[in-house]
């Protein structure tokens, strides 16, 4: 069985607001353009250290339920070290011990085998960069 390795970098326009970017869609064309059919897994990773990828519901308060919460355990005050960029700013060096930089999902006849509800999503707390970078890996 032979195996192939495809990579490709999306940018992503987060704004200078927190937010949760949904990937789901970029991640499906990735996989149209390159697993032609095949299992296999796609890799999912932002090579930033204040953001961060989850697999949750959109659309229906999740997202908006996961920065509420985030906000909660991470407030945006002086409490932190790190204390470049905007006020609180430490907090999303943080984040990634929360919601981690990266996901591995299985990939079947070249689709996303996610659950009913599950999309995949970058997390961005970090108002002070507005523009980010995701790198899709398909092993298949």
């Amino acid at each position: 069985m032979s195996h192939t390795y495809t990579t490709r970098v999306i940018d992503i326009a987060t704004g200078a607001e927190e937010r949760v970017h949904d990937l789901t869609g970029e991640c499906a064309r990735f996989l149209r353009d390159v697993a032609s059919g095949r299992d296999g897994l796609l890799n999912v990773f932002v090579p930033h250290a204040t953001a961060g990828i989850a697999l949750l519901e959109t659309g229906a308060g999740s997202d908006d339920d996961l920065l509420a919460a985030l906000r909660d355990l991470l407030p945006a005050d002086d409490r932190w070290r790190h204390r470049h960029g905007s006020r609180g700013h430490g907090r999303d060096h943080v984040l990634p011990a929360l919601v981690p930089p990266h996901a591995t999902l299985p990939v079947l006849d070249g689709g996303l085998a996610l659950g009913t509800w599950q999309s995949v999503c970058l997390v961005d707390t970090n108002r002070d960069n507005v523009n980010r970078q995701v790198r899709l890996s398909f092993l298949g």
